[in-house]
């Protein structure tokens, strides 16, 4: 075992990455409101990958795809997720919000969806909530503080997955 990782650089040019097409967009992907941890957004592209196909967009205030931290998190997700700005993300929008709506397990689940998620400690906006089709929770235990946003987007997506059962690529 090495004392210390090897050092990697890698090339790329930012617009070559694969942006979304709104009008051939997979069926499902995120949208994320603020979420500024570099590492929550790599996360959620590494989910999107792993769980989709799926897109993400971003609205303005989120962290950089492509800063070293959200590269180191994603995986390599970044280089197969197409990315969007937030305004570009398909309809339907299904906000996911801390414990005041129905279950995301009971909520209506459409074949094409864009899971809409906030930064932690603030969530979504009201006139951002409002600006969305339906709103579900994920049900948490009693006492718990709440989710990750990375763990949240995750979640949601391999729900939206597991109803759809086997008409995804493996």
């Amino acid at each position: 075992m090495l004392a210390h990782p090897p050092r990697v650089i890698a090339v790329f040019r930012t617009a070559d990455l694969p942006r979304l097409d709104p009008g051939a967009a997979p069926a499902a992907g995120l949208a994320l409101w603020h979420v500024g941890d570099p590492g929550n957004v790599g996360t959620l592209l590494r989910s999107a990958h792993a769980l989709g196909p799926a897109f993400v967009c971003l609205s303005a205030g989120c962290a950089d795809p492509v800063g070293q931290k959200a590269l180191r998190a994603s995986a390599g997700a970044v280089f197969r997720v197409p990315l969007g700005r937030f305004e570009e993300a398909p309809r339907p929008w299904l906000a996911l919000v801390p414990a005041v709506a129905e279950p995301l397990g009971t909520v209506e689940l459409p074949e094409r969806v864009t899971l809409v998620l906030g930064a932690e400690r603030v969530g979504l906006p009201g006139d951002v909530v409002a600006r969305c089709d339906a709103v579900a929770t994920i049900p948490e235990a009693p006492g718990a503080a709440s989710l990750n946003v990375g763990v949240a987007g995750s979640i949601a997506l391999y729900e939206w997955r597991r109803r759809r059962g086997s008409t995804l690529p493996a």
